[in-house]
């Protein structure tokens, strides 16, 4: 029984922000459970390490297609890639996402555009394009998000809104698709170490005192790792959750749960 767990095994996915992170993580463990992955990402050499790595534990050679998902012919040309090269869709990982540091004070509306272009718009898009062919396989969706979708945090307005969207988003589609049968839910981490908070503005000492921090803030008293959202993500796709839809599922070492004291 426990051998079947998250068994991939014939699944085609397409995992979006997968040159890095927990897209990365979440490639290259599909890739141990028997999934044919579709890898998408805007750096081409990241992109082309992650399918090295994910090629170590599998004869299915990842298909790899770079994008910028926030212009709309390349989103169009990740999913048609996709669906031509495997045939079908049976997951769609929507796992691509920025952040960028601001209050009400001091957020630009162009700060506000990039994080909700690329955190909000480009899911929507894809998603939309995807529908059809997951309708076809009764397939799913996993939307990662955040638990600043389910908590509001200081300093990063424009973040918390978009995740808050992915998450009404996410019940909203669920509902909608629920008849076809195509399972919706979204994966809500907590601190996790990558890159993604240097990316968004904080330097390495920042960053640092942000991790220092995350034992406080975590119930587990620790930030977590790609690995441990890519195991989550990867049993929210499988046929184990198959009667979970419209969730989203904390994987932040408690965090939505905690408040101040």
């Amino acid at each position: 029984m426990a051998a079947s767990i998250a068994n991939l095994a014939g699944k085609v996915a397409l995992i979006t922000g997968a040159s890095s992170g927990i897209g990365a993580a979440t490639a290259v463990l599909f890739s141990k459970l028997g999934a044919q992955v579709a890898l998408t990402g805007r750096k081409e050499e990241n992109l082309q390490q992650v399918g090295a790595e994910c090629e170590k534990s599998t004869s299915q050679k990842p298909f790899l297609v770079t994008g910028d998902l926030v212009k709309e012919a390349d989103v169009k040309n990740v999913l048609d890639a996709t669906v031509k090269h495997f045939g079908r869709l049976n997951i769609l990982v929507n796992c691509a996402g920025i952040i960028e540091l601001g209050s009400i004070e001091n957020t630009s509306l162009e700060q506000y555009d990039r994080v909700m272009d690329a955190n909000v718009r480009s899911v929507l898009h894809l998603t939309m394009l995807a529908v059809p062919y997951l309708t076809e396989t009764k397939g799913n969706i996993v939307n990662v998000s955040s638990v600043n979708g389910m908590r509001s945090f200081p300093g990063v307005l424009a973040y918390n809104m978009s995740k808050s969207a992915i998450d009404h988003f996410t019940r909203c589609v669920a509902l909608e698709l629920a008849p076809k049968q195509v399972r919706v839910n979204s994966v809500n981490p907590g601190v996790i170490v990558t890159n993604l908070q240097k990316r968004g503005g904080l330097d390495e000492a920042r960053y640092a005192q942000f991790l220092e921090r995350s034992k406080e803030t975590h119930a587990l008293g620790r930030p977590g790792n790609p690995e441990e959202v890519a195991r989550t993500i990867a049993f929210v796709a499988s046929d184990d959750a198959s009667f979970i839809t419209g969730a989203q599922v904390p994987c932040d070492g408690g965090r939505h749960a905690m408040c101040p004291r």
